[in-house]
C-alpha cells in the first residue's frame, strides 16, 4: 500500500488550505492515519491524527483552527487547515500506523509515509 497526497501550496496569514491523503492497499481501514509537520532539521511532529473510531486528535497548535476527517469509503483523511499563520509553515506528511494503544501524535511507530506536501503562510 502507499499514502498519495495532495494540497498544500502558499497562503497569506489567515487563510486556509486543505491536505487530503489516500491511503491505497488493504488494512489501512484499521490504522491511525494522520498528517505530521517537519520543520529543517527538526523530527517530525503529529499535527492531527484520527483512529478507526473516526475521533480526530489534534496538536494544541492546531485545536481551533484544523479539522481532520475520514472518509472510509474513499479510505482518505482530509485536513482542512483555517485560520492558517507563518509559523504553519512546513513540509507536511501523510503517515499511517497500526497501534495497540490509541493513536498518538508522536512519529514513532507509524511505518508509512507519504512524499511530502509543503505549506507556506506569509505574513
Amino acid at each position: 500500500g502507499q499514502l498519495v497526497e495532495s494540497g498544500g501550496g502558499s497562503v497569506e496569514s489567515g487563510g486556509s488550505l486543505r491536505l487530503s491523503c489516500e491511503a491505497s492497499g488493504p488494512g489501512y481501514l484499521t490504522y491511525c492515519l494522520g498528517w505530521f509537520r517537519q520543520d529543517p532539521d527538526q523530527e517530525r511532529v503529529g499535527a492531527a491524527v484520527i483512529g478507526r473510531q473516526g475521533t480526530p486528535i489534534y496538536a494544541d497548535s492546531a485545536k481551533g483552527r484544523f479539522t481532520l476527517s475520514r472518509d472510509y469509503v474513499k479510505n482518505t483523511i482530509i485536513l482542512e487547515m483555517t485560520g492558517l499563520k507563518p509559523e504553519d509553515t512546513a513540509n507536511y506528511y501523510c503517515a499511517a500506523g497500526r497501534f495497540q494503544r490509541p493513536c498518538g501524535l508522536e512519529q514513532d511507530g507509524y511505518a508509512s509515509w507519504g512524499q511530502g506536501t509543503q505549506v507556506t503562510v506569509s505574513s
